[in-house]
This record gives structure tokens, C-alpha cells and sequence, in this order.
């Protein structure tokens, strides 16, 4: 990329940018992470500028980086809540002794439960979801887990289980907060 590629570049993000911010909004993206996904796009659109038909509309074409970006995002984040819910999910409703979380009982409440989880899990802190990930979306053994993160067996086995307690316990609070 030459100098005038560069230059032609710069006015561009400047022209767009403002508009391109907007058009990530109206996509339905957390006001939070637009300005993200509108640098990425940039980004993205300056790696393939090679790529650009220069006889074609810029703000299109970065449009269309965007819509990908945000079809990606939203990929990514449908495919992390259904395998952590739905595991989780599994395993809590096993390990509980209540026959209100009997799975074949989930209708409204459970999707309640479900969602009170979700935000449980978003609260843990880093090393919390790692286990948790690790033993239920990789599924994981204790072995390995103890491995991957220099416990042994039996402190894994327990750590999941105060973790499981936490997050039940989160979960009810969350279920009385909003009268579920």
C-alpha cells in the first residue's frame, strides 16, 4: 500500500466514521460496544483494502464488514450461552434435591432459571468460569482440569462443587428478586 492508499484510507475512516458508528446502533449493538465493532471494521477494511474495488461505494462496503462482524459476534455469543446453559443447566438440575428443578418441569420458571444463570456465570470471576468451562463445555476430568491448572483431583472435584453451591445459591437469590 503506497502513501496515497494511506492517505485516500484516512479520509475515508474520517468520512464514514460517524456514520458507520450509527449504522453499527442500528444493528441492535450494545451502545457499549459500538464504537468497538466500528474500529474492528476499520481494521478490517485497512487488511483488505487491496481488496476494495475503488469504484465502489467505501461506507457500503465498510457496511457490509460491519453487518459480517456483527453476524459473527452474535454467532459466537448465541453458540457460548447455549453451551454453558444448557451444560450447567444439566448439572444443576441433577445435583439438586428440589423437585421444582425437575427438567421435565422447566416451562416459564425454568427458562427463568436459565436466565438467572446466565447471569450468575457472568459474575464469576475469571478462574471460576475456566473451571467451569473446562469441565462442562470441554467436558473435561478432574485429572485434566487439575492438570491444566496445577490442582490436584480432589481440589477440583470441590472447587466445582462450592462452585455449583455459588451459583445455586445466586440463581434463588435472582429468582426472588424478580418473584420468578
Amino acid at each position: 500500500m503506497d502513501k496515497s492508499d494511506q492517505e485516500l484510507f484516512v479520509r475515508q475512516v474520517r468520512e464514514h466514521h460517524a456514520s458507520l458508528r450509527g449504522f453499527v446502533r442500528s444493528l441492535g449493538v450494545n451502545p457499549l460496544w459500538v464504537d468497538d465493532i466500528a474500529q474492528e471494521a476499520f481494521i478490517v477494511a485497512y487488511n483488505r483494502l487491496d481488496e476494495f474495488d475503488k469504484d465502489r461505494d467505501f461506507g457500503a462496503w465498510l457496511r457490509g464488514i460491519a453487518r459480517n462482524l456483527v453476524i459473527n459476534e452474535r454467532r459466537k455469543d448465541a453458540r457460548r450461552k447455549r453451551i454453558i446453559s444448557d451444560n450447567l443447566t444439566d448439572v444443576l438440575l441433577s445435583t439438586s434435591s428440589t423437585p421444582e428443578y425437575e427438567a421435565e418441569e422447566l416451562g416459564d420458571r425454568g427458562l427463568a432459571k436459565v436466565n438467572a444463570l446466565r447471569e450468575c456465570i457472568r459474575e464469576l470471576p475469571e478462574k471460576s468460569l475456566s473451571l467451569i468451562k473446562a469441565k462442562y463445555e470441554n467436558n473435561s476430568s478432574a485429572l485434566d482440569i487439575a492438570e491444566t491448572f496445577g490442582m490436584k483431583p480432589p481440589a477440583v472435584r470441590k472447587a466445582l462443587e462450592r462452585l455449583r453451591a455459588s451459583l445455586r445459591k445466586c440463581m434463588e437469590k435472582r429468582m426472588e428478586l424478580f418473584g420468578a
